[in-house]
Formats: structure tokens, sequence, C-alpha cells
């Protein structure tokens, strides 16, 4: 059960990664579980379901939280913002990029977790210059390969500029990004030198070479058995560090790629993805001086 379980989050992996053609990937599936109905309940159980698991309450009384648009860097611009309601003094931001989903109830109800830990999180959505987050995954993972990488890098840093300014900020901002987000977070760290900290969960690095443009300190949260990631993020770690970089690099044995993700059963870990959780507050806390 094991050895099918992880063949199928393979083929469902390199289908959601790779851009391959659904017809051919549901095909593979069915040739591996042997029916139909027996491939649509694995894949169901290696999908998110963004609206599952939600841990804190869109009107929790504790957080304000509501969407906003208007133009960054140019271009439209979208993101959900949210923050403590109680008085804190000045509090440091943190941006939470998305997954190849785009911006989603999953992402947006980390930003209320964020909000809840004494952060002010913006969750921009970066497919709103192609219109904005569609419901239909298939079709934001079609646009996320289409992004305008270079807007998007713009339209974060523009974000981060203005948090920066606010009275309600203590000036230093912070990034988090999940997959595709994590990928985002470790080119981010390039190209913004103001960036203070970034945590990346399971993002493809860049080349080691760019390690030392970096400025931030980075936290990267790695899958055991992401093998697809690890292969570029494992030597952006070591590089960071012989660049003397601050970079911390954990990997979770024996867990798969999008393991914090707890609206995907097949994937979801609740160990790691708490002490991954734990670890990432409290890095962002101790770099963004967080009181």
């Amino acid at each position: 059960m094991t050895d099918l379980r992880d063949r199928a989050i393979a083929l469902y992996d390199a289908f959601t990664h790779d851009h391959r053609d659904r017809r051919a990937f549901m095909k593979e599936m069915v040739a591996l579980a042997g029916s139909v109905a027996a491939a649509e309940a694995l894949v169901a159980s290696i999908a998110a379901s963004p609206a599952a698991a939600q841990q804190v309450k869109t009107d929790d009384p504790r957080i304000e939280a509501a969407r906003a648009s208007g133009t960054e860097a140019g271009a439209p611009a979208t993101a959900y913002f949210a923050a403590p309601k109680a008085s804190g003094g000045r509090r440091p931001t943190i941006l939470v990029i998305h997954e190849n989903r785009g911006l989603n109830a999953h992402i947006e109800d980390v930003a209320r977790r964020l909000a809840l830990a004494g952060f002010r999180v913006i969750a921009p959505d970066f497919l709103a210059p192609q219109g904005g987050t569609p419901a239909d995954e298939d079709r934001a993972r079609t646009l996320i390969g289409s992004i305008d990488y270079d807007l998007a890098l713009s339209q974060a840093k523009a974000f981060l500029a203005k948090a920066r300014k606010q009275a309600s900020g203590n000036g230093r901002t912070g990034a988090v990004g999940f997959c595709w987000g994590g990928a985002f977070v470790n080119r981010l760290a390039v190209a913004d030198p103001a960036l203070t900290a970034g945590v990346s969960y399971y993002g493809p690095a860049p080349d080691p070479a760019e390690a030392g443009k970096v400025r931030a300190a980075l936290l990267l949260q790695l899958a055991g058995k992401d093998t697809r990631v690890n292969t570029t993020a494992i030597p952006w770690g070591d590089a960071l560090r012989a660049a003397a970089k601050r970079a911390t690099t954990h990997v979770y044995p024996g867990v798969d790629h999008a393991f914090n993700n707890d609206t995907s059963a097949a994937r979801y870990d609740a160990a790691a993805a708490t002490l991954a959780w734990e670890r990432t507050v409290a890095f962002l806390r101790h770099e963004l001086d967080a009181r």
C-alpha cells in the first residue's frame, strides 16, 4: 500500500509540476490503481481540498482580515490582509506566497494563523494580472506556468516596501512560501536586499552562484522523500552557508512534498508539519524582532 501511495504521489507531482496532460495522467493512475473508481479515489486523497482543514475561522474575533484589490508595479494586484486586533506595538510584516494553485482558502487560513502568531500578513494573488486565481485548480496551474515572474517579483517587492513604511509596522519584513511559493521566497531573497527573513517550504532553489546576493536569513523546510526539490534546495542551503549567510536547512525524514498542507490527506504529516510550523514562527519572531 505504501508503494502504491508513493507511486501515485510521484505521478501526481509530475502532472501538477511538469504540466503534463490530464488524460495521460489519469490513464496512468487507472493502470496503477486497477480501476477508474480506485484511481479517482486515490487522486482525491492526494489532491488538496483548499476549503478543508481550516484552523482559524474567517471571522475569528482576534484578528482583522479581508481581501483588497488595486495596482502594484503597474499591474492589477489583489491580496488577502490579516493582522491581530489586539494592540501590541509595531509589528513586522510577513508576505505569504501561495502554491501553484494560487491564492485559495488554505493560503488565506495560513495567513490567519500567522496573524494569530502576532504578525501583520499580506498574501498576494500573483495571478491577479491574469484575472485572478480561478476556482479550477488545473487552470490555476496552467496560469502559473505562464506567469510574468519579473512582474510577480516587482509586485512582491512593492507590497513589502509599502509595509516597511507603515506606522503600524516595525520596518522589518519576511516571507513564507510553499512549493511554488517556496521557490519564490528563495528568488525574492536574491532580488530584494531589504528582505529580513524568509522561510521556504519545499521550494526549488536558484543557482548556488546566486547565494552571495542574499542578505536575508533563510530557513529551508524540506521533505525527505522530495528528491525533485531537494536536488536544488540542499545545494542552495550549502551554498548560502559557504557564503557566510544565515541559513538553516531542516530535512524531515520519511515525509512527502507538501507535508505541511493539511488539506491533502495523503501528503500531510502532522508531526513534521507541527515541528516545521513551530520552527517557522520561532525563526520569524527572532529575525524580525517580533515582541
